[in-house]
């Protein structure tokens, strides 16, 4: 089976991404952190905030930041995110 983001339940909606230069993305999804610097903001379970769970996209993707942009499908950051994900998860049953 090849990979592609379908076969996901969107990993990599649980990495840490700077806003670096992105003024589309809406006040409520993202946070300023000590040093002033803007991130996605992240839920309590460490989903990012603008993860459509019903679907498992992303709810702005037209606006998404500029590291979600450049996220490679099977990249190394793809596939650490995807193992993680995996880990959590536990065995399945």
């Amino acid at each position: 089976m090849s990979m592609t983001c379908d076969t996901c339940a969107a990993a990599c909606c649980r990495l840490e991404v700077p806003c670096i230069g992105d003024h589309d993305i809406p006040e409520r999804l993202f946070e300023t952190d000590a040093a002033g610097n803007r991130r996605m903001r992240r839920l309590d379970d460490g989903w990012c905030a603008a993860l459509d769970r019903t679907q498992m996209n992303c709810g702005i993707y037209a606006q998404r930041p500029l590291p979600c942009r450049e996220l490679a499908l099977g990249g190394p950051e793809c596939l650490a995110a995807r193992a993680r994900l995996a880990e959590d998860a536990g065995p399945m049953v």
